[in-house]
């Protein structure tokens, strides 16, 4: 296994990267936000659960072999655009958390009333499908690997789960923020229209970055 110095560092590089902007952490607050904790969680526990795996991609070498296939590699990114797009729209056409609230008394399902798996799978699936994570982890993470200190499969396991932990502190924290905004944020309809649309541009704005200017050496979570 690595050394206690050596996992320390990459756990630190990890946390900073996983504050950088991403659609990942921006999905999570934005969640956070509208629906509240539960809901935040649910969406980190996918986004979480998607990591692993790409984790195990790169250890058993599947990155590798989708980095070489042009077309698989497009298709990929073609469908994680399009899911973007989609988080794109649900976004701009959101309602605010009064209409929300209101359409729960009525009877009707809010975002916060999901199962926790549905929401789940919606973060699992918008990790997985985003190829620059793959890419990435293909380039970071054997950055670390000792051949002195055992198998390198096992150790890429092993920095995918402290990459996990420290993304998880980080977004963790980003939910509870976000949630404790949510409060504020429900004084105000014009606040939420405006963040449910600057969402929107955000998101559509990584799609169009991933179709047209994604190299994949850079990390999206």
């Amino acid at each position: 296994m690595p050394t206690l110095q050596v996992s320390l560092t990459f756990f630190g590089a990890a946390a900073l990267l996983a504050l950088a902007p991403g659609p990942d952490i921006i999905f999570v607050i934005a969640q956070s936000a509208s629906s509240g904790r539960r809901t935040g969680f649910a969406v980190l526990s996918g986004l979480l659960t998607g990591v692993l795996g790409h984790t195990l991609a790169v250890a058993l070498g599947l990155a590798a072999l989708l980095a070489a296939s042009a077309a698989a590699l497009t298709v990929l990114k073609g469908l994680g655009a399009a899911y973007l797009l989609y988080l794109a729209w649900g976004a701009w056409n959101a309602g605010t958390l009064q209409e929300d609230a209101a359409a729960s008394s009525s009877g009707m399902n809010g975002a916060a009333r999901q199962p926790w798996l549905r929401l789940m799978a919606r973060g699992v699936l918008m990790n997985l499908s985003n190829p620059k994570v793959l890419l990435f982890f293909l380039a970071f993470l054997p950055q670390f690997v000792q051949p002195a200190q055992g198998p390198a499969a096992m150790q890429i396991v092993w920095f995918g789960l402290l990459f996990i932990a420290a993304s998880g502190l980080v977004f963790g924290c980003a939910v509870l923020l976000a949630d404790a905004l949510r409060k504020h944020l429900m004084q105000s309809a014009r606040v939420q229209r405006g963040l449910n649309r600057c969402a929107a541009l955000v998101f559509a704005g990584f799609a169009l970055h991933l179709i047209f200017f994604a190299s994949g050496r850079s990390p999206a979570a």
